[in-house]
């Protein structure tokens, strides 16, 4: 098995006193135990950029790029589990005790960590007080001037199993929290709603029995998705998720362990005349009750004040301190046209299926939407996105793709600054053109506003995946994953991890993720070119020869020459090997 060595930030946590809890009522431990991985730790672990290296029951071994990360996820953990346990009876608070360590360690090729860096950080969660955090020396140095906590010098402890005294620290919370009286929880023990609240808004049903109405149920879920999306206290799961249940009708706590979220919003959409009756409610998936529940008749040309007044009641319901602030509403840009919006909408199936195409339906939709409403901005970053995926795709000229493509999203941008969607397109653009730099500015604009756009999260893997930096786009690629577990677009997830693969000189992994990619999208053009020249540099032309094959069929004039000089892989030595992988399997 081969292994490498490397710096790391560790932490370890597990829950205290857990076999007493699982003993006195093992069943309900589990259930609140899985709740908060989903609910705080999993989401926060995320938002940090950590990775999850292995679960140990009651515990978790998580890696770090840095220090602060590590400390700053543990803080909100503590503070967030203090604030739950509060009211709670000491006997059956969940707990978490801390540990964490900076320090060489050893990656086995499947992933899994080994080495005295683990040890220790083992080693300081176990000697941890409740609700504690304890640093090494080595760990301190590196957050001692970052932060604004306090921490207490424990001294030097011998840590079993580890030769030499370990020096300690602790994190000095503030612990008004901890005082706040533990009269039992008359609930009946349920959860407290969590700090950012996981939410999936499943696509509305039509009930009109009308297929031309389809548009507006998919337009409002989609619109609440996004304004939802822009609150940073909320962890929102992504749209190509929750309509993986289109057209079902899904157990709520089924589609809420599958999602790893809280609460669920389904609704439905009935059209009669020119009249629209909207119905919406929101369910807590940990009791089944329904926290929120409203009926809609409206005109049908009000779609958008309806829209906004549905967000405001489902915001309200979660997190009812914002519904105290006055005029509070949730704003957003939508177009004065309903024709426009509509046209958008009907877009969305011609822009997300990642497969080559000659169908300018898509196109011609978003072109007539701009007709309608010229200041669209959602449309502009539409049509450029789609412009950069027919380039990358090959099939639409270069040259023409990238500067109509940048024209577009520049005017998104200058239309709506605080639209994700703009600073997303505008990243796409630059990303196939070779520009790494605003590339990754304008992604990190689109994710600034709105921290759970898994899309965004993704391209920037892509990003970097281009720019040779394998691991960083893996890393954005599990974040991604891990906003939107159920992506019906999930082949390009596929396809970017096997592109990171393979810029790693993993090129049989690479394989095994494009050959997926294609098996959910068969006519994946760029999978199958990314499969051609895996295979090829894997030295497996049964498989190399026939993906070219295939890619041949969806880009007819796919060339060495093509390659060279339109191809997104920033570094000559790792397009080079991209080359000699296609050639290999045959191109010229």
């Amino acid at each position: 098995m081969s292994e490498t060595r490397k710096l790391a930030a560790i932490l370890a946590a597990d829950v205290v006193g857990y076999s007493r809890l699982a003993g006195v009522d093992e069943d309900r431990t589990l259930a609140r135990l899985r709740a908060l991985r989903s609910d705080l730790v999993d989401p926060t672990i995320a938002v940090h950029i950590g990775r999850v290296v292995k679960r140990t029951g009651d515990g978790a071994l998580v890696e770090f790029r840095s220090v602060v990360d590590a400390v700053r996820c543990a803080i909100e953990v503590q503070n967030a589990m203090l604030e739950r346990n509060a009211g709670v009876p000491p006997d059956r608070r969940i707990e978490f005790r801390i540990g964490i360590h900076i320090g060489d360690i050893v990656e086995e090729s499947d992933g899994d960590l080994m080495g005295d860096g683990i040890n220790i950080a083992a080693r300081l969660e176990g000697i941890a007080e409740p609700n504690g955090i304890y640093l090494s020396g080595a760990a301190y140095e590196q957050v001692r001037d970052k932060l604004k906590e306090q921490f207490a010098d424990l001294g030097e402890k011998e840590l079993k199993n580890i030769a030499r005294p370990v020096r300690v620290y602790r994190v000095a919370f503030d612990r008004h929290i901890a005082s706040v009286s533990t009269v039992p929880d008359l609930s009946g023990g349920r959860l407290a709603p969590p700090d950012k609240p996981s939410i999936a808004v499943l696509p509305f049903q039509n009930m009109s029995g009308d297929p031309e109405q389809e548009y507006f149920g998919d337009g409002i879920a989609e619109d609440i998705i996004t304004a939802l999306s822009k609150l940073r206290g909320f962890f929102v799961i992504a749209r190509n998720s929750t309509f993986a249940y289109k057209g079902r009708a899904p157990d709520i706590r089924q589609v809420a362990r599958e999602l790893g979220v809280r609460y669920v919003l389904e609704g439905s959409v009935r059209k009669g005349g020119e009249r629209l009756r909207v119905t919406g409610q929101l369910i807590d998936s940990a009791s089944g009750s329904h926290i929120w529940a409203e009926r809609y008749d409206r005109p049908a040309t009000d779609i958008f004040a309806l829209q906004d007044e549905i967000t405001a009641n489902v915001v309200a319901a979660i997190e009812p301190q914002l519904y105290a602030a006055e005029n509070l509403r949730l704003q957003s840009r939508p177009p004065e046209s309903l024709d426009a919006w509509g046209c958008v909408v009907r877009a969305m199936p011609f822009i997300w299926t990642w497969v080559s195409q000659v169908d300018d339906t898509g196109i011609n939709l978003l072109k007539r939407a701009i007709e309608l409403d010229p200041g669209y901005a959602r449309a502009h970053s539409l049509l450029a996105w789609i412009f950069a995926t027919r380039v990358t795709l090959g099939n639409m000229d270069y040259e023409w793709g990238m500067s109509h493509g940048l024209v577009v999203a520049q005017r998104a941008i200058d239309l709506d600054p605080e639209d994700p969607w703009a600073h997303m397109a505008a990243g796409y653009v630059y990303t196939l053109s070779r520009r790494f730099g605003p590339a990754v500015e304008e992604l990190n604009e689109a994710l600034q506003r709105n921290p759970s756009f898994a899309y965004a999260r993704a391209i920037l893997a892509v990003a970097y995946g281009y720019a040779g930096l394998a691991e960083e786009g893996y890393r954005q690629l599990e974040i991604a994953r891990q906003l939107s577990p159920r992506d019906y677009s999930q082949a390009a997830n596929f396809s970017i991890e096997g592109l990171c693969h393979l810029v790693a000189y993993r090129y049989e992994e690479a394989v095994t993720a494009e050959r997926r990619a294609v098996q959910l999208r068969p006519d994946f053009g760029s999978a199958w070119r990314t499969l051609a020249a895996s295979a090829g540099l894997a030295g497996d032309l049964e498989i190399a020869r026939p993906a070219l094959a295939e890619c041949k069929r969806l880009q007819p004039g796919i060339s060495i020459a093509w390659v060279e000089k339109y191809y997104p892989l920033i570094h000559t030595e790792d397009r080079s090997r991209y080359i000699e992988g296609l050639r290999s399997a045959g191109l010229e």
